[in-house]
């Protein structure tokens, strides 16, 4: 069974092999550039790996005891309970630096402290019951004095009411800066089940008391300064008002059997804006009480607590050799090889390289094909010395069309020296042939668009063709035309030409070679060398003409397909 359609099909792309010492240099060095490229980034991405991202827990413990003196308290020693605080978050931990304290509060009335703004001056600008969220209390409806100069609301609160909103200058805590925090980093890759933690295995508790960081970066205990400092901030200046500071655990991991490495890389870095004028509430800070019962009655002392809060973020992946992502890298990588050609392409194209060179090179590597529904026609009138090119139409006289555009009209050497050997007057025609006549003037009325009066009409509009633009002679009626297209001893020695080993045929086959090859010797005496871009198309009257002197038997013509033409048959319609 036959093969049909794109089934039994296969293409394939055109090559142009320049030989050329500099761009064959060219070629293989750009190419060899890109094999390094590749092969570098291959090996230092490790792009022949399959990827597994990181799945961790972390937990800390922070270690270190500080005394401070607090300005109505006196001398207090300060513990991991009491400078840790409440737990702030997932993987986090909190260490107070600064702190306000209020003491002997107990549940009572007193004065409201507020804003310059929020003063009253009678008990009508205090609202019973009222609040909001400045307030530290439920108002009682009176006025009263808070001190010489001014007036607030009255408020049922823990009085006396926290009056201070600076912190202190130095931070009462500043010794937090030599306390230590030990960091538990757990992990695991799922896709390798691969499992570390960031204390080794050869890790011992003798390991982990005197390791410090400054002389082994492994060491998974942080001294709290020397966190702040590597994170580029003072300790000293940022206890006064707290703050967050982000420290980062990255895994980059090569679970290869003969390059396997595994080890966590710490960074530090400050997550919130430092700057108090930037910003309307800088640093962080949290309140806390501190409860008891003095003669029966419930008191508290407050404490306003500034510190710094430390963020453990984990991050990473594992790398393992995958086979199947080496392929998939190869494969994505060729593609970079066009560059090769892209680059080439553009030096050719360029003054950098011989313009008639470059010419040569672009009319081998290019070729134009038309689109059938925009067809290119080549029209020559014998009234003219250029060639016109239009685009077919399906509904307007080909005769009538605008042309696209003009091009002078290209010699064919050879059919000229012939042509003019020819019409030398001392070269007789073969008394042989047979005597052509003019043929016999039409019945019928010429179409409108006829300038010869000798075209036949057509129900075709790329057929509607005369030889000329203007009225005149019709130059089939010529004697260049009998003697260039129509002779018979003529036609048959290009037929011999063409093919001279095989014998001509006869009957009906040899009057079509005939009427063939009228054609061609038409378009070559008109157009010389047809433009390649576009079909030739012979006028109506000399179509008729070849038809009346090499009849087919059966009316029927198929019309005149150039090999070179065979893409564009579907151009050549009719008697093109």
């Amino acid at each position: 069974m036959p093969c049909c359609g794109v089934l039994c099909q296969y293409e394939t792309n055109k090559l142009v092999r320049i030989q050329s010492v500099r761009l064959g240099s060219l070629k293989w060095s750009l190419n060899a550039t890109i094999l390094l490229f590749i092969c570098m980034v291959l090996l230092w991405n490790r792009k022949y790996q399959e990827i597994d991202l990181v799945v961790s827990s972390v937990t800390t413990k922070v270690k270190g005891v500080a005394r401070t003196q607090l300005p109505g308290v006196g001398d207090v020693v300060w513990d991991v309970v009491d400078y840790s605080g409440p737990a702030q978050e997932k993987n986090s931990f909190f260490v107070v630096t600064n702190v306000i304290v209020t003491k002997n509060q107990k549940q009572g009335k007193c004065p409201e402290v507020t804003p310059k703004d929020r003063v009253c001056r009678s008990d009508k600008d205090c609202e019973r019951g009222g609040w909001d969220q400045q307030s530290h209390g439920i108002k009682t409806g009176s006025c009263l004095k808070f001190d010489v100069l001014r007036k607030t609301c009255e408020v049922s609160a823990w009085c006396p009411i926290e009056s201070r909103t600076n912190p202190p200058r130095p931070a009462l805590l500043a010794a937090a800066e030599n306390f230590t925090v030990l960091i538990k980093n757990n992990i695991r890759f799922p896709a390798f089940n691969f499992i570390r933690r960031n204390i080794l295995p050869e890790m011992s508790k003798d390991y982990l008391r005197s390791c410090q960081r400054s002389n082994d970066s492994l060491c998974p205990i942080f001294r709290l300064g020397d966190v702040v400092r590597e994170a580029g901030e003072k300790f000293s200046e940022m206890a006064v008002e707290g703050g967050v500071i982000g420290i980062l655990i990255k895994w980059d991991c090569n679970l290869d059997r003969l390059t396997q490495r595994c080890l966590p890389r710490y960074s530090f870095i400050r997550l919130d804006e430092k700057e108090s004028n930037r910003t309307l509430y800088p640093g962080l800070n949290f309140r806390f009480a501190k409860y008891n019962t003095v003669s029966g009655a419930e008191e508290r002392t407050l404490y306003k607590a500034f510190g710094i809060r430390f963020d453990v973020m984990v991050f990473g992946q594992a790398g393992k050799f995958s086979f199947t992502q080496l392929i998939i890298y190869i494969g994505s990588t060729l593609s970079y090889y066009a560059l090769t050609t892209v680059m080439i392409d553009w030096l050719i194209g360029t003054s950098c390289y011989s313009a008639e060179d470059g010419q040569i090179y672009s009319r081998k590597k290019v070729e134009s094909v038309t689109d059938k529904q925009k067809c290119i026609l080549c029209v020559s009138y014998v009234d003219e010395r250029h060639v016109r090119l239009v685009k077919r139409s399906q509904k307007k006289s080909l005769q009538h069309v605008k042309p696209t555009s003009v091009r002078r009209h290209k010699e064919d050497g050879g059919h000229l020296r012939a042509a003019v050997c020819l019409l030398q007057p001392g070269i007789a025609v073969d008394p042989d042939a047979p005597d052509h006549k003019p043929g016999p003037e039409l019945r019928l009325r010429p179409p409108a668009w006829c300038k010869c009066g000798r075209c036949a009409p057509s129900s075709l509009p790329q057929e509607e063709l005369c030889c000329r633009w203007s009225d005149g002679a019709c130059v089939a009626s010529s004697p260049p035309f009998e003697r260039l297209v129509l002779r018979r001893p003529l036609l048959e020695a290009v037929l011999l030409y063409r093919d001279p080993l095989s014998s001509p045929p006869a009957g009906q086959g040899r009057t079509a070679a005939l009427r063939h090859c009228a054609y061609a010797q038409y378009i070559s005496w008109r157009f010389g060398v047809p433009p390649d871009d576009a079909q030739p198309a012979i006028p109506s009257c000399c179509v008729r003409r070849v038809r009346e002197e090499y009849p087919s038997p059966d009316g029927q013509y198929s019309g005149f397909r150039p090999a070179r033409m065979a893409s564009m048959q579907a151009c050549a319609n009719g008697e093109l």
